[in-house]
């Protein structure tokens, strides 16, 4: 009776909005644990190097790339429910592998297994977003849905900090708390995720021709793409590397570190929703929202990062945080309501998928490459003005692109 109560006084697409927040409240708040405490970590394997405390996050990620595609595939064919909740299963096996782990080979398999676990949600929350929420409101709503991931981040880097980093408990429990909500979503996604449209989709697939791979990779949609490599390239370098980051060069005390750190994607939640409710009132100007936001960040970090505020660590902070409002959470969803434009109807998750997978694809790389440069050079900070060259080149990829294959012409592309 109580959730056909639900169903009758609340829109389904609202309903989907609240599951998909929480969903990925859950995700995050098991990839920002590990930042906050990565020196523990080391310390707990014996003086792991920086490159090895970095393959933790790299293999989540590379699991997590590796399953964009091919989850976007079986969810068009196969339907939502019956990839998202063998996928939460999969994290929650990965996530008790990394609980019980006294080696850092486990800690890889359990990071591998929670990405590959992981890979199954992107797909599912945009495509259903895409089919469910109203046109003049899908910016602002996968702003709220991408608001659980700030929320995720901030509690994941704050629990980790004070009761790891305090020595309150274990590093290997702080993982109970996500292996907890992950069984807590499994029973809300087959209590509320419907499969009747499921029922429909594939009616429908199977009266529509068969899609060529060239409908993926339209001119816009790569541009797209670069894009987005680029703008999780910085994002993935701040979530992994910042705590460790202000802590060991910025003299940051470790009591603060996670809170700092947490804020960064705290101020994003604002940031996101100012500027997706603008592009959804202004939809002709996304491209511009979009080019405008990239350059703000990159300037913000390089100011920052900039010699002249060592030691100045208010200036710091704040250029961090200014990053999160302009970053990343602000403008990830007007990328994706804008692609959506592009995708072929038939198969909205595989399109998101292509396009995280592309995305994606940069976590993998950056925990590792600057664990790598902060071996060698023996700093972090040449990571991140290796982030912000990323972001420059990938968004004068996506203005030139654009430029020469404009919107208007879709249909001659």
């Amino acid at each position: 009776m109580e959730k056909e109560a639900l169903k009758k006084t609340v829109p389904y697409w609202k309903q989907i909005l609240f599951i998909l927040t929480a969903g990925w409240v859950v995700i995050w708040i098991y990839r920002d644990a590990y930042p906050p405490i990565y020196p523990i970590i080391k310390e707990f394997f014996g003086g792991a190097s920086d490159a090895q405390i970095g393959y933790i996050s790299s293999y989540y990620f590379l699991g997590y790339a590796c399953m964009q595609i091919p989850s976007g595939i079986l969810v068009d064919k196969l339907g939502r429910k019956k990839i998202l909740i063998p996928g939460f299963i999969i994290f929650g096996f990965g996530t008790l592998l990394v609980t019980t782990a006294t080696t850092l080979p486990v800690v890889y398999l359990g990071s591998v297994l929670s990405g590959l676990g992981c890979g199954t949600y992107y797909g599912v929350a945009y495509s259903l977003t895409n089919e469910f929420v109203p046109p003049k409101k899908r910016s602002i709503a996968t702003a709220i849905v991408n608001s659980g991931t700030a929320l995720g981040c901030g509690i994941g880097l704050i629990s980790s900090n004070i009761l790891v980093g305090g020595r309150i408990i274990p590093w290997q429990a702080i993982f109970l708390l996500p292996m907890f909500l992950i069984i807590v979503m499994l029973v809300i996604f087959t209590k509320y995720i419907r499969p009747e449209e499921i029922k429909e989709r594939t009616i429908s697939k199977g009266q529509s021709k068969k899609v060529s791979i060239k409908e993926f990779f339209k001119p816009q949609m790569v541009a797209a793409y670069i894009l987005y490599f680029s703008t999780l390239y910085t994002y993935y370098l701040i979530d992994t590397w910042l705590p460790n980051f202000l802590e060991t060069e910025r003299g940051v005390p470790n009591n603060f570190v996670g809170i700092i750190s947490a804020m960064v994607f705290f101020v994003a939640i604002p940031g996101a929703l100012i500027f997706s409710r603008l592009a959804d009132e202004m939809p002709q100007y996304k491209e511009r929202f979009i080019i405008i936001l990239e350059l703000l960040a990159a300037t913000i970090l390089l100011f920052t990062l900039s010699p002249i505020t060592e030691g100045r660590q208010t200036l710091l902070i704040i250029g961090f945080i200014l990053y999160g409002f302009f970053g990343k959470l602000a403008v990830e969803p007007i990328i994706i309501s804008w692609l959506g434009q592009f995708a072929p109807r038939k198969n909205i998750a595989t399109t998101y998928g292509v396009f995280n997978f592309f995305g994606m694809t940069a976590s993998v790389l950056v925990p590792t490459v600057t664990g790598f440069i902060s071996d060698k050079t023996g700093s972090k900070v040449y990571g991140f003005y290796l982030a912000i060259c990323i972001i420059l080149v990938g968004t004068l990829c996506f203005y030139l692109i654009n430029k020469f294959f404009p919107t208007e012409n879709l249909e001659k592309v």
